[in-house]
């Protein structure tokens, strides 16, 4: 094991201002709401943070984003990092149990929001159910720790103050006081909590230190070739490390501009890529499709160089030769590394960059074990990918017992099944938790996945296991198809039988559309146990 420490031994604040002296009048933000050069993003983030301590905030309190990709959630978090405060973003999709859950578990104490989201959300009225004393006075006996919430927007509730009265009250901190609170804060201070997508229980709150998330965002940086003049599209939602880390840290540390949307649309997309000349984009597969399958798609008014996707070697095969992305590069990652383990480099040849096998950052240890005796796997084997290093979370707010879990003797177990080829790289197999066995045979849904992707008229697919009274499980798949593409269910099947074992061929299969009126993530992901119950409901196996 190495004992090479974060790239980056500095916390967020120093970065920022380092990269605002150099380049004070280069773009470092574009959004809906706005655009602001470096120096004006610092002056802003100034501005927030004394607002911050005027409100009596203090280093390591919590503070909760509940608003949409934009200027103002940047401005906010910088500000709140300055001070050694520790950021809590919340899902713009969560509903009222889980909104709660996060606010109360997560000990927030202050919570920054917009009065309504996308026009429809009502964030004033989820927050008026769980805490009525927000209509009064806070703090109130639901949330006894919240004690402000600042309302972005025209809806202010009575025990609630408005953007422009917080902002107005921090002109009463003076420079002493900024700067002996910044001068508190440490690298290995607690950053951001990230809320962990919760499929079936709570999401847990991930610690996550300013000096794993600047070294993530640096190494990747430097692997993909982020330049200071590019300008780096990502709609990646910042609730998310993917919009955190991977997005605005990785523009942030190269001094490039970060052009983000409230919400992914893909044909808004296009149009903000073209508009903004962006030179690098990340997404995932299903992103990727529906960029390339929209009627708007016109390859000519784009400037892609590269970037960073999360996606299989045939749909970023696509995106090189009809988004012109020639460098674009590979990863793998999780929110308890920051979120970042693998990513593969612009200095490889494309087929490597883009077969999945990638490799680790400097630092970073990372071994493939067997799940059930915890044995080291040699190379070729499948197991679970095991991790050590620099990049590693602190652990799980409040839940000891998940972290002793997750974290063993320094290692962390990440639930996923990977190999490691000979050359020491990893490739991504699939989630532990989304195995099932097949009359006693384990299968990877994200094998399956890659036959029927082989497919020429197959544009994506998805593979879960289903309940079998003969078997325990076997496979069912959803596919949608290519544009101008037809294929029959009994040929897809037959397809399958051709190119892999019989165990692992979908006993059901269906063509359809897309995956939204199923179930995805705020990061267009598509969600497995959701797709289960789907394919249990539609095929009878209930």
């Amino acid at each position: 094991m190495s004992d090479v420490q974060s790239p980056v031994r500095i916390p967020l604040w120093a970065v920022l201002c380092g990269v605002a002296q150099q380049r004070p009048h280069a773009e470092a933000l574009a959004a809906e709401d706005g655009r602001l050069t470096y120096r004006q993003l610092v002056e802003s983030a100034d501005n927030v943070a004394r607002a911050m301590l005027a409100l009596g905030l203090k280093h390591g309190d919590h503070i909760g984003l509940l608003r949409a990709n934009s200027v103002s959630w940047a401005v906010h978090w910088y500000a709140a990092a300055s001070l050694g405060l520790v950021t809590v973003p919340l899902n713009t999709r969560f509903r009222t149990e889980e909104l709660s859950y996060g606010l109360g578990h997560e000990d927030i104490r202050a919570l920054f929001c917009v009065d309504r989201f996308l026009g429809k959300i009502d964030f004033v009225g989820m927050l008026r159910e769980i805490e009525p004393a927000i209509d009064s006075v806070l703090p109130g006996n639901v949330l006894p720790l919240l004690h402000n919430l600042i309302v972005d927007g025209e809806q202010v509730p009575a025990g609630a103050r408005s953007q422009g009265d917080f902002l107005g009250a921090g002109v009463a901190i003076d420079d002493a006081e900024l700067e002996a609170a910044r001068n508190r804060v440490q690298a290995d201070d607690t950053l951001l909590i990230q809320l962990t997508s919760g499929t079936t229980s709570y999401p847990k709150g991930v610690m996550l230190s300013h000096a794993a998330m600047l070294g993530v965002a640096k190494s990747v940086a430097g692997r993909i070739g982020v330049r200071a003049d590019d300008r780096y599209f990502s709609p990646r939602p910042f609730y998310h490390v993917s919009g955190s880390t991977m997005s605005l840290l990785v523009a942030l540390v190269e001094g490039a501009c970060l052009v983000t949307a409230q919400t992914f649309d893909p044909g808004q997309a296009l149009s903000i890529m073209a508009e903004e000349r962006c030179t690098l984009t990340s997404g995932n597969d299903t992103m990727f499709l529906m960029m390339l399958a929209d009627p708007g798609f016109d390859a000519s008014k784009l400037h892609l160089r590269g970037g960073w996707a999360a996606a299989s070697p045939h749909i970023l095969r696509d995106v090189v030769e009809l988004m012109g992305a020639t460098e674009i590069c590979n990863a793998y990652g999780l929110s308890e590394a920051a979120p970042n383990l693998v990513v593969s480099a612009t200095s490889e040849p494309l087929a490597q960059r883009i077969d999945g096998y990638m490799l680790p950052h400097a630092g970073i240890s990372i071994e493939i074990r067997d799940p059930h005796t915890g044995a080291t796997l040699p190379p070729g084997e499948v197991g679970e990918i095991c991790a050590k290093g620099w990049s590693l979370m602190k652990g799980y707010y409040k839940l000891p017992e998940q972290t002793a879990q997750t974290l063993r003797s320094g290692w962390l177990h990440t639930g996923d099944l990977g190999e490691m080829g000979v050359d020491g790289r990893l490739r991504f197999i699939g989630r532990l938790k989304d195995m099932f066995r097949v009359g006693g045979e384990n299968v990877s849904p994200l094998e399956v996945e890659q036959v029927l992707l082989k497919h020429p008229s197959v544009e994506l697919a998805q593979v879960v296991g289903v309940p079998d009274p003969r078997l325990g499980e076997v496979p069912a798949a959803y596919v949608t198809l290519r544009s101008g593409q037809h294929a029959e269910t009994a040929e897809l099947i037959a397809f399958c039988k051709q190119c892999c074992a019989n165990f692992k061929v979908p006993r059901y299969l269906s063509v359809v559309e897309g995956f939204e009126s199923i179930g995805m993530t705020g990061s267009s992901k598509v969600q497995k146990n959701r797709l289960r119950e789907h394919a249990i409901k539609e095929f009878g196996l209930g």
